[in-house]
């Protein structure tokens, strides 16, 4: 299986778009089809660029060192394995704002809970909503309730299907 490769979309990312993917790991498809309306991607995460090199910040739960918590990770690590890529960009809150912010949260372990009222960990949507927040405190972004947590929860396509974002590009393999 082919996959999308950094150098089909690096060259339209600025610092602080959202990027959101889909792999070919076990548990994306059953959380691309959680979102009620966009299930092209699975997880998302926050675009850091500094002097040239480019990162994300994101919460994966399952990672090479069998913890799961808030980290930053090269561009091409987070897009390995790949079969969609999705931009996005806040339409009004500073990009460096937004990568900044979310430096503040790195380390923080998985919400293996999805508790969205327990800041102390996170999940990938649940990162870019409390670093939105903490920007702008008026952001509202959709979130469904999930009947097998008993709870509401953030899905991935709260970028794509919110009116706070620019869908800036699409790939598919």
């Amino acid at each position: 299986m082919s996959y999308i490769q950094v150098q089909d979309f690096v060259d339209y990312l600025n610092d602080g778009d959202i990027i959101a993917r889909m792999s070919g790991k076990i548990w994306s498809p059953i959380f691309a089809e959680i979102s009620p309306n966009d299930r092209r991607f699975s997880h998302i995460g926050i675009v850091r660029i500094r002097n040239d090199f480019v990162s994300v910040i994101h919460v994966e739960g399952i990672s090479n060192d069998r913890r799961g918590y808030t980290k930053e990770v090269p561009l091409r690590e987070f897009s390995r394995a790949a079969r969609t890529i999705g931009i996005y960009r806040a339409k009004n809150i500073d990009g460096y704002l937004i990568s900044d912010a979310a430096l503040n949260f790195l380390g923080l372990p998985f919400d293996w809970n999805f508790d969205m009222d327990d800041n102390t960990k996170l999940y990938c949507t649940e990162l870019l909503y409390v670093v939105l927040k903490k920007l702008d405190p008026n952001i509202i972004l959709n979130t469904i309730w999930l009947d097998i947590l008993g709870r509401y929860i953030l899905p991935i396509d709260i970028v794509s299907q919110s009116e706070y974002f620019l869908e800036i590009g699409y790939w598919e393999k």
